[in-house]
């Protein structure tokens, strides 16, 4: 006599990966997930966020116990970064680098030319080590050195140097 087979308990629809695992996901919870992303981003960015999260996921695909909660947690933190990105984007560039990553643009003419006027408004003594440290590459230790004060007097200046240029920028 042969033994009965056995059935393997059915597992829930909303469960239900079989198959590519994230195949089945992507079908089933796209669209909720375009919409979800809608409601808190725009449409605009909706689709390029869903892309993202399924694309994190494939790199290292999940255990699907609860694939909506995974999608929502994955797909909010890439909006983060987004928004992280859009910000450091629209952020103004205090320095000029003079080789530039791939991927990196120059400033605008107009961002440069603000640039040079914030600096030019510093007071001598916080222009000299702003100069000295942003354009010049010198050390704090260096431009101590360079101009005959501590390191600590250094430190202080390029921090009012800063404070008054992100002010300036702010406005």
């Amino acid at each position: 006599m042969s033994e009965p087979k056995r059935r393997l308990p059915r597992i829930p629809t909303d469960l239900d990966v079989t198959g590519d695992g994230l195949d089945a996901v992507y079908r089933r919870h796209a669209g909720w997930l375009v919409a979800f992303l809608a409601r808190r981003f725009g449409r605009e960015v909706a689709e390029d966020l869903a892309q993202e999260t399924f694309l994190k996921l494939a790199r290292s695909p999940p255990e699907w116990r609860s694939p909506k909660s995974l999608l929502a947690r994955t797909a909010l933190n890439a909006g983060q970064d987004h928004i992280r990105r859009e910000s450091a984007q629209r952020r103004p560039r205090l320095v000029s680098v003079p080789e530039l990553s791939q991927g990196v643009s120059l400033p605008d003419q107009i961002e440069e030319l603000f640039h040079r006027q914030v600096v030019s408004q510093l007071p001598r003594n916080l222009r000299d080590v702003y100069c000295l440290s942003r354009f010049g590459g010198m050390t704090y230790e260096e431009i101590a050195a360079h101009q005959g004060v501590t390191v600590k007097a250094v430190e202080k200046r390029m921090t009012k140097a800063l404070r008054f240029c992100a002010a300036r920028f702010r406005a």
